[in-house]
């Protein structure tokens, strides 16, 4: 049995190795020549760290997560403390601790797992033929490449969804624009060994630890989209937008360098129950593209690589078979995610500030177990919980 996976990205590559594991063969293509990982970093929580563990990365991943033990909510205008607690109570209750990790880093730890040599860059798809023995797919550079089966990896922008519905879907603008980076751990700024984020205003400003004594950062700000803004006006507009935000703030936005700074519109797709056409499935943002609210997009992936493999390899029916399997264990799953993400961002960006509002207030009487009991089940959701 062999896949044809088009994507080289977190969901594509944890596909490959999951099938790997289960004796499937993969060939992995991928559009670019060189991939640029979108954001700085990912906070990759319990579910998705089993996952990866299940793949044979649980001591990598160690070795790449920032050491996030607390967390807490301040104030924006003092920066004082809403509220702060201990994430053990919810390691103790999954069985597993959450680990920011670079972006790039992951992206290496994957492809170093699965071999880089195993991946063909440049790839870009703009066709593919089903028929009932396989799948073929061909790419712009007049290449082709068969399997038995194919896994849509590529992303929210997916050139093969429109072929799995059978119609296109367009993105949902999600009201906000999102900056993001590294910078230097600076315990004036947040500790280093907590998830610190500021909030007012219907904005937030985010601080995780992540390797290497950094942090990463982001800045979220309710804005129209379309907005003449980019790295190279970074610092200005970050200045503007958080005039009067507390010290800590100031030194982040002095501390960072705009030319690594990503600025992003964020969009998500509305839910959808389909993610298998035949001998083709979708996995990942290709098949479930939400907000990073929640911080579930890239766990998200991982458990449908896990998901996907496990059903190819138990299943004895045949591959259109084990992939309408995959697609009923899946389908509600993502669709949840993507609504509670959605859900969060409303209330954290303001959507209805009253509602805002009376969640600042909730924060400061927040013990820890309300907002530990939301991720608790959403971790527990998972496929290896």
């Amino acid at each position: 049995m062999k896949a044809i996976i088009i994507g080289g990205g977190i969901g594509g590559l944890c596909a490959a190795i999951a099938l790997k594991r289960c004796g499937i063969e993969a060939e992995v293509f991928e559009a670019v020549k060189v991939i640029k990982p979108v954001g700085a970093a990912i906070s990759i929580w319990p579910n998705g760290v089993k996952c990866l563990n299940y793949l044979g990365m649980k001591e990598p991943l160690r070795r790449l997560g920032g050491p996030m033990h607390y967390m807490a909510y301040q104030e924006y205008l003092h920066g004082q403390t809403l509220t702060r607690f201990s994430l053990d109570p919810l390691i103790a209750s999954v069985g597993e601790r959450p680990y920011p990790v670079a972006r790039a880093e992951l992206q290496a730890m994957l492809l170093e797992t699965y071999g880089r040599d195993n991946v063909s860059f440049g790839k870009r798809v703009n066709g593919l033929e089903e028929t009932q023995d396989g799948v073929t797919a061909w790419f712009e550079d007049g290449s082709q490449a068969s399997g038995d089966f194919l896994i849509a990896a590529d992303g929210t922008h997916s050139a093969i969804r429109p072929y799995v519905l059978g119609h296109g879907v367009d993105r949902r603008y999600a009201g906000y624009v999102n900056w993001n980076g590294l910078v230097a751990i600076d315990e004036s700024i947040a500790p280093a060994n907590q998830w610190t984020t500021f909030v007012g205003e219907g904005k937030r400003v985010s601080l995780m630890p992540v390797s290497g004594n950094r942090f990463y950062f982001f800045f979220d700000v309710p804005l129209p989209t379309g907005l003449a803004e980019d790295r190279s006006t970074a610092r200005a507009d970050l200045q503007r937008y958080f005039a009067g935000w507390a010290e800590p703030v100031q030194k982040l936005i002095a501390a960072l360098d705009p030319d690594t700074v990503n600025r992003i519109e964020i969009h998500d797709i509305e839910p959808f129950e389909q993610l298998v056409r035949g001998r083709v499935a979708l996995l990942g943002d290709a098949g479930h593209s939400t907000t990073p609210d929640i911080g579930q997009g890239g766990c998200a992936a991982m458990e449908d690589a896990v998901v996907l493999a496990i059903a190819l390899q138990t299943n004895s029916l045949g591959i259109e078979d084990a992939l309408l399997r995959y697609q009923e264990k899946r389908s509600y799953r993502v669709k949840d995610l993507v609504l509670k993400a959605r859900k969060r961002c409303d209330v954290t960006h303001g959507k209805e500030m009253e509602i805002t509002r009376s969640w600042y207030e909730e924060l400061k009487t927040e013990t820890g177990e309300r907002i530990l009991s939301g991720m608790k089940e959403t971790i527990l959701g998972g496929p290896l919980a």
